[in-house]
C-alpha cells in the first residue's frame, strides 16, 4: 500500500495513515483504506482494528490543494469514494478504535467517528467538522454519523457553525472518549481494542451491528441525489472562491 502501513499484532490490525506530513485525503488514499478495511473485516484471523496517524496529525481531512484542481469526473469520483469510505468504516463489524495522534478536522474527524472508541492526544489539537465554512455541503450521512455521538441538537449546531473543538472540549462533548499523552495514544487505543476482543466475537459483533442498525440504514443508501447537489455547489463561483483562498493560504503560508 502506498499511503497506509499495516501491522498485525496478535490478531489486532494496526493501520497507520501515511501520506505526507498531515495525512490529507485524496482519492487513491481513500481507495486504499476502503480495500484494506474490507479485507480486515472478512479476515477471520483478525479480531480488531486500530487506525492511527502520525505525530501532530491524525488526518487533516481533504487534500484541498490536490482536489481543488481535479476535473469534474475526478471530483465526482473523489466524493463518491469519500461516501463509500464512510460507509465501509462505519459498517466494520469488529472492534474498531482510533488513536487520534494530533489534529483531526473534517475528513479526519469522519474517519474517527466511524470507530467504536476514540483516544485523542492531549494538547493544542483540534477535531470537528468545518465543511460549511469551506463551502462544502454536509451530506446527510455525515449528519447521521455526527449526531450518533453528539446528539442531533449539538451536531446540528456544530455543523452549521463549522465548529472545531480542542481535545479537552472534544472529551467533554463526547466526541472523543479518552485523552492520553501523545506518546501513549496508540498504546491506550490498543488496550481498549483488546478489551473488546476479549468478548465472544459473534456476540460482540452482532450486538454492534444491532446497535448501529438505524445509523447504517441511513448511511448505506443511494447517495446519487445528494452527491449531485454537492457537486453543483463544489463548482459554484462562491465555493470556488473560498476554496481558492484556502489553497492559496496552504501553498503560500504567511510567515510570522
Amino acid at each position: 500500500m502506498k499511503f497506509l502501513k499495516l501491522e498485525i499484532k496478535d490478531r489486532l490490525a494496526i493501520l497507520t495513515l501515511d501520506r505526507g506530513k498531515s495525512n490529507a485525503l485524496n482519492t487513491e488514499m481513500m481507495q486504499e483504506l476502503i480495500a484494506a478495511v474490507i479485507d480486515l473485516n472478512a479476515d477471520e484471523n483478525i479480531g480488531g482494528l486500530v487506525i492511527t496517524g502520525k505525530e501532530n496529525f491524525f488526518s487533516a481531512g481533504v487534500d484541498l490543494i490536490e482536489v481543488y484542481h481535479y476535473d469534474e469526473q475526478q471530483v465526482k469520483t473523489f466524493w463518491a469514494t469519500f461516501l463509500q469510505m464512510l460507509g465501509t468504516l462505519a459498517s466494520f463489524k469488529k472492534p474498531f478504535v482510533t488513536a487520534i495522534t494530533g489534529h483531526s478536522p473534517a475528513g479526519g474527524c469522519i474517519i474517527a467517528i466511524c470507530s467504536d472508541y476514540r483516544v485523542m492526544a492531549k494538547g493544542d489539537y483540534i477535531i470537528g467538522l468545518n465543511e460549511i465554512p469551506v463551502g462544502i455541503i454536509v451530506p446527510d450521512a455525515v449528519f447521521q454519523l455526527y449526531s450518533f455521538w453528539l446528539g442531533q441538537r449539538k451536531a446540528y449546531q456544530y455543523l452549521l457553525e463549522g465548529k472545531l473543538l480542542k481535545s479537552e472540549e472534544a472529551l467533554a462533548n463526547g466526541l472523543v472518549d479518552e485523552l492520553a499523552e501523545a506518546d501513549d495514544v496508540l498504546e491506550a487505543a490498543e488496550k481498549k481494542a483488546r478489551s473488546y476482543m476479549k468478548f465472544s466475537p459473534s456476540t460482540w459483533q452482532q450486538s454492534k451491528l444491532n446497535l448501529r442498525k438505524d445509523l447504517l440504514q441511513n448511511i448505506n443508501v443511494d447517495h446519487s441525489a445528494g452527491l449531485d447537489i454537492m457537486l453543483k455547489q463544489w463548482w459554484a463561483a462562491d465555493t470556488r472562491a473560498i476554496l481558492k483562498g484556502m489553497v492559496d493560504k496552504l501553498t503560500n503560508p504567511v510567515k510570522k
